[in-house]
């Protein structure tokens, strides 16, 4: 235990990681913000969408690109650390004080553990909020503010003379398409005057191509006599709201909270039905960490010789390429594993074991 204890060349290696991920991190979460700033552009003046709709759909974002974008900082960051160390014959004197290679790379790996636990609550937290912020204001835009987001009290839209509340939402995959099924579905029908006198209840409703399908509803109308109330297994249900626009400003799996998947997971197991991204969506942020740190710990032997003699815009593109690389090892291993029938849990487990198993090969073979 001795040998892993803190020292002043933790110090020496963390606060320069440190600098170096700080600085990458602000630089590409910046340029992304930029980015999507100027294509939320494209929107002002549709359906009364202003500049400042831009601004504030930007802001509340934010979170949820730097959660998005540490780990690109994390690994090229570690780079230009740890290579900056190299280009000035630093790390070559800690190796002649006895430190292994894998002792500095653990140095590099901590601060980035340390960071990774802040990170996780701000994806557990703001991010989700910003992210429902910005899809409620994405929501209106296309329906024409017909539509919005209520926080926990879900989907509230306006349809002619009725109130439409829906607590929950998922996506269903069916052959080619997807369509959307609202839960917890509440109608509210109102007159002329405001006053309600008609209300139904329905456990899901599904759009299946054609129309709207309601399933276990309770309708109950009020008149002077008092209240009516039956009840039917499914029911047409005649409604203007648009599942196109649902499905692309509503059903977004990889920025919904962990507590949201899981329940979602949850509902769509007890129906019978198949999980699919949202499993896959849980999977990812539950081992977001554990990917971070593998990736980050894999890439530190570049430092050791490849980029000694390199320079910053050497380092950079390694940084990316390896990114880039990990993006598609990872998208390919998920896709592999929906298409044969892997778990989720280990179709996103198994490239972060097959870096650590390259990882501990080199180190092994290297010190």
């Amino acid at each position: 235990m001795g040998r892993f204890r803190i020292r002043r060349v933790d110090w020496l290696v963390g606060t320069t990681v440190l600098g170096s991920m700080l600085m990458v991190w602000l630089v590409i979460t910046g340029l992304d913000a930029v980015f999507q700033f100027l294509r939320q552009l494209g929107n002002v003046g549709k359906n009364g969408y202003t500049v400042t709709n831009a601004v504030v759909y930007v802001l509340v974002t934010f979170p949820r690109r730097l959660y998005e974008m540490f780990g690109n900082a994390a690994l090229i960051g570690g780079l230009l650390g740890l290579g900056g160390l190299a280009s000035t014959n630093e790390i070559t004197a800690l190796r002649a004080c006895g430190l292994s290679k894998l002792r500095i790379a653990v140095s590099a790996v901590g601060v980035v553990a340390i960071m990774v636990v802040g990170v996780v609550i701000l994806g557990e937290t703001a991010a989700p909020w910003g992210d429902q912020q910005a899809q409620a204001m994405q929501l209106r835009l296309k329906s024409n503010n017909s539509m919005g987001l209520g926080g926990s009290s879900g989907l509230w839209a306006r349809d002619g003379d009725r109130i439409i509340n829906a607590k929950g939402w998922t996506a269903e995959h069916r052959g080619t398409h997807s369509t959307v099924q609202l839960h917890d579905v509440r109608v509210f029908t109102l007159t002329p005057d405001g006053q309600v006198d008609r209300f139904d209840w329905a456990k899901t409703a599904e759009h299946d191509g054609r129309q709207w399908v309601m399933s276990q509803v309770r309708s109950t109308t009020l008149d002077d006599k008092g209240t009516h109330t039956i009840t039917a297994p499914s029911q047409r249900w005649d409604s203007k709201l648009n599942p196109q626009v649902l499905e692309q400003s509503v059903i977004q799996p990889q920025y919904l909270p962990m507590r949201d998947l899981r329940r979602n997971i949850n509902y769509l197991e007890q129906n019978g039905q198949n999980p699919g991204v949202y499993a896959s969506a849980f999977w990812m942020r539950a081992l977001y960490p554990l990917n971070v740190l593998v990736l980050v710990l894999c890439a530190m032997p570049f430092s050791f010789g490849t980029l000694r003699s390199g320079g910053l815009g050497k380092r950079m593109f390694i940084g990316m390429l390896l990114a880039i690389g990990w993006y598609f090892l990872q998208k390919a291993m998920v896709n592999f594993g929906t298409v044969y029938g892997v778990p989720p849990l280990m179709a996103n487990l198994l490239p972060a074991v097959i870096l650590a198993v390259l990882a501990w090969l080199y180190f092994r073979k290297h010190g």
